[in-house]
């Protein structure tokens, strides 16, 4: 078995030894995904799909929802993210090392055998990228529909979601190439994941000497990625309106003394104070406004409402008849000694009469009369013009009406006396309203938690994957130099 295996390795040392930089790195890449299938590291695929679907169930109520939720959910993700990409690269070189040193020594060039990792590997994080999405997506986490780029919010995030596994994939291969042996190489993996952890600059506040250490991590602008692209600036924030929902059962007690309500109310010194007080509660109109107003094209249609009917004797009698207060008045008897009359019978009778009636219906005693007919009446427009610059009253502001109140006999009166108030939280919530409050508090805390490096831009996204493409190419070159002085290797 041991010289089967010496000899595979010969003919592939013999078919690597004289080709060029770029035909090796087509061989190379063709044993890879040869030692994907038959060496089980397609075991990567569902150890991510598990991974995402276990943080995809915690977060799913959480991320793209709210503002805490967006960060500690884009945390979650991007580490899953570094997870997959330490564990795709970690062993590669380390369990080739020998095979390495023997096929470098006989002519194959590191910088071919680098970039055909490089692509083997970018299939593999394209690959959980994929299976990250799906899976995350199936068990519930909603993505917005729209991205910033493209159509699809899902693709936008998706691109975030490759380049974080992939630098950190790099990162791994480049780890690999420093150590010995799969032993080592698995004991420092831990210690870089606490590194990326605890100085991405996002969950913490880091002590002024370590925040050097933040651009050294792929998990900065991961997560700040993330949060700009789950529009972390204008989600709101639910953790303090859930504490106060907690709190509502709890009493609060104050005692007020109204002469200091009084002295606040008085003192001109404060800001608001003074422009509550300045403010007009009435202004002074002159009579040439007054005019223009009547003569406005909103009012000359008022003009043609009628005050007064038009109104015969027929008409007069029936209102007479119909009136509650009016009809006691028919009961009346003229007493004229030869004879005695009853108005009633006589208006009855009056009534009863076809021809009679058709005659007092044409006798008008009251023509229709509208309220433009009243101005008329009164020459109100000629007047109003004439006494034009007449001013109207006096402007009265609210510090006048608040020392008219505060020198009242009754409020001086109150001035050493003092009201003890208990209510609770929920009293205090429900008096204001809920939704203005919540509305306060959402504001408040969003402009105290506003980051600009979590902003929703373009620029801001793009900033952050030149960053990440940046660690790849960086990574690639360290193990490329790190891989050239592997002959020094006296093992």
């Amino acid at each position: 078995m041991a010289e089967m295996k010496v000899d595979r390795d010969s003919r592939r040392l013999f078919k690597a030894r004289y080709r060029g930089r770029f035909a090796q790195i087509w061989i190379y890449l063709a044993r890879q995904l040869a030692m994907f299938m038959y060496q089980s590291d397609w075991k990567v695929l569902p150890m991510s799909a598990v991974i995402a679907g276990l943080v995809g169930m915690v977060i799913r109520n959480r991320l793209f929802i709210n503002m805490e939720g967006t960060l500690l959910g884009g945390f979650a993700m991007v580490m899953v993210c570094i997870w997959n990409g330490c564990f795709n690269s970690i062993q590669v070189v380390c369990r080739e090392r020998d095979v390495i040193k023997r096929e470098h020594r006989s002519g194959m060039h590191i910088s071919s055998y680098v970039i055909s990792h490089m692509l083997y590997q970018l299939l593999i994080c394209l690959l959980q990228t994929i299976v990250t999405l799906y899976v995350t997506k199936a068990v519930g986490v909603k993505y917005p529909e729209e991205g910033l780029f493209t159509r699809w919010m899902l693709l936008d995030f998706g691109i975030s979601i490759f380049l974080i596994t992939y630098a950190s994939d790099m990162m791994s291969l480049w780890i690999s190439a420093l150590c010995r042996n799969t032993t080592t190489a698995m004991t420092i993996m831990p210690f870089v994941l606490i590194f990326q952890l605890v100085f991405s600059g996002g969950l913490m506040t880091l002590p002024g000497w370590t925040r050097h250490l933040t651009p050294l991590t792929i998990s900065n602008p991961a997560l700040k990625v993330v949060a700009a692209q789950g529009d972390y600036n204008n989600r709101p924030m639910m953790v303090i309106w859930n504490q106060l929902d907690r709190l509502r059962d709890r009493e609060l007690s104050a005692t007020i003394h109204y002469g200091d309500v009084i002295d606040a109310v008085m003192d001109t010194s404060v800001p608001a104070i003074k422009q509550l007080h300045e403010t007009p509660l009435t202004r002074v109109f002159t009579l040439g406004e007054v005019k223009d107003l009547l003569q406005s094209k909103e009012f000359q249609g008022f003009k043609q409402e009628q005050i007064l009917e038009e109104m015969s004797i027929a008409d007069i009698l029936r209102f007479i008849c119909e009136s509650d207060a009016l009809s006691n008045a028919l009961d009346y008897t003229i007493d004229l000694k030869l004879i005695k009359l009853n108005l009633r019978t006589i208006v009855d009778k009056l009534m009863a009469d076809e021809k009679i009636m058709a005659f007092l219906e044409t006798k008008q005693v009251i023509p229709t009369t509208t309220v433009g007919d009243v101005l008329n009446m009164i020459n109100a427009e000629g007047l109003l013009e004439k006494y034009r610059d007449v001013k109207v009253g006096k402007d009265i502001f609210v510090g006048d009406v608040l020392k008219l109140i505060v020198n009242s006999e009754t409020v001086q009166s109150l001035h050493g006396q003092s009201y003890t108030y208990t209510t609770t939280v929920g009293g205090i919530v429900d008096m204001i309203g809920e939704d203005r409050i919540k509305d306060i508090l959402q504001k408040r805390i969003a402009e105290a938690s506003y980051n600009p490096d979590y902003e929703c831009t373009q620029e801001n996204v793009m900033r952050y994957w030149l960053r990440l493409a940046l660690f790849v190419l960086a990574f690639a070159a360290l193990s490329t130099i790190t891989l050239e002085f592997i002959d020094k290797d006296k093992r």
